[in-house]
């Protein structure tokens, strides 16, 4: 390993993305400077200097190389070119496995960490993969009050890294690394990461998530979980009285909208077109709100930016209207009219991702929206794919509910089910053989 360069990291208060490049650093044992802007205004001024006047903040540096972001520092390490500029050891990419382990666990959401908890507790020693949002949606949730167990709440970051500590104590080993496929015509299963190190394994938990679709305009990544959200169940009730913006057209944006007016003054949805996605019922149930005044529907309008500070929350949205919809296309229309408003909160409902690219070539069942499908029922196996071995849990099999606490509830599913494959030889083996038992009995 070649002499490490100098890393320096800027980062701010109760920032996830900061949390996430720290996080990596550390999985890689490298030393760094860490530089906290929040509160100091000079230091904050640094930053934005060196990084080209941007005002976003993890911001990381090496050798006086400015690296970015988390994105860009997750994009360089799965690609294999980040252990080069930090000077350390790099794998060959070859197809020597790594290491081999019984349970490979991809995913540290909640759904991934509860499967830990309970796989490593079985002395099944899970190797558990942070992939590329270490903790799931939860850690850009600011407050979480309706996990059980917690009376005064509890934040998502600390929730999840409680987790952690948890699954680590008994046994389960959590890296940083991202899946990129896995090779399910050999057993044991063979995994490759994006940044060439390939493991083995005797069975898998996908346990990846979906990641909730955003804008990618200014103002979003730096005020999530500070009034931008992706869940209003989540979120909701801490914006109390405030005037809200729901983004969306189909039935997501639509429940969201009806949930928030338990809370909200007026509850704007922003639609980019005139006519909703959403199912009928969805639409009269709305239509009726909007006869009370708890909801305005804003049609033909898009977000452009959102302004405010962690600090201060969500204080004013930029928006594009246009009478032919899809305004952002039309900026350069005379009909196309520029406003703000002011809102406390604006909650984002353009639908989710599932994160299952890696089983793309695999047997596992995915549906039209590439979601895992799961053999389901009553009894055991309701995590089990079409792959014997391979079992899904969380959002990415759940695109429905997407609670931390049916999550939970599927890990632990899964982990059991993973469970009982490994010692039984597999759930639908077992499964015939207790059937045979059953006709011999009678």
């Amino acid at each position: 390993m070649t002499e490490q360069p100098f890393v320096e990291v800027y980062c701010k208060d109760a920032c996830p993305y900061c949390e996430w490049a720290t996080d990596l650093l550390d999985s890689k044992g490298v030393e760094y400077e860490l530089y906290n802007v929040s509160g100091d205004p000079e230091l904050f001024e640094e930053m934005v200097e060196r990084a080209n006047g941007r005002e976003t903040a993890p911001e990381v540096f090496i050798d006086d190389e400015l690296i970015g972001g988390w994105d860009e520092t997750h994009a360089l390490d799965e690609a294999g070119e980040l252990d080069h500029k930090l000077g350390l050891a790099v794998a060959d990419g070859g197809d020597e496995a790594v290491e081999h382990r019984k349970l490979l666990i991809a995913g540290t959401g909640i759904a991934g960490l509860t499967a830990a908890i309970y796989a490593a507790r079985s002395n099944n020693e899970p190797l558990v993969l942070e992939g590329g949002e270490p903790g799931g949606q939860l850690t850009l949730t600011t407050e979480v009050d309706n996990y059980p167990g917690f009376p005064q709440g509890i934040s998502g970051p600390d929730l999840v890294n409680n987790m952690k500590e948890q699954a680590s104590r008994f046994g389960a080993t959590v890296k940083n690394g991202v899946v990129e496929s896995v090779d399910d015509t050999t057993r044991p299963f063979r995994v490759e990461l994006t940044n060439g190190d390939v493991y083995t394994a005797d069975a898998v938990v996908a346990a990846s998530g979906a990641s909730a679709r955003t804008l990618g305009i200014p103002g979003e990544d730096e005020l999530m979980g500070y009034g931008v959200s992706t869940c209003a169940t989540c979120d909701g009730a801490f914006f109390r009285d405030e005037e809200m913006l729901v983004v969306g057209g189909g039935d997501a944006a639509m429940e969201e909208a009806s949930f928030l007016t338990k809370f909200a003054s007026t509850v704007y949805i922003v639609h980019r077109r005139e006519e909703f996605r959403a199912e009928d019922y969805w639409i009269d149930r709305v239509q009726e709100k909007v006869d009370d005044g708890e909801i305005e529907i804003l049609r033909n309008t898009e977000v452009t930016e959102i302004v405010g500070s962690p600090e201060e929350g969500v204080e004013t949205v930029s928006l594009v209207r246009n009478p032919e919809g899809h305004p952002t296309e039309r900026l350069e229309d005379s009909e196309t009219e520029t406003f703000e408003m002011d809102v406390g909160a604006v909650f984002l409902a353009i639908g989710h991702t599932p994160n299952t690219d890696y089983l793309a070539d695999t047997g596992v069942e995915l549906d039209d929206e590439g979601y895992i499908v799961t053999k389901g029922g009553k009894g055991a196996g309701q995590t089990a794919t079409d792959v014997p071995g391979v079992f899904g849990a969380g959002d990415v099999v759940d695109f429905h509910y997407q609670q931390a606490v049916t999550a939970a509830g599927m890990g632990c599913k899964a982990a059991i089910d993973a469970d009982d494959y490994l010692e039984g030889g597999g759930v639908a083996e077992r499964a015939t053989g207790e059937a045979a038992a059953a006709e011999s009995d009678d």
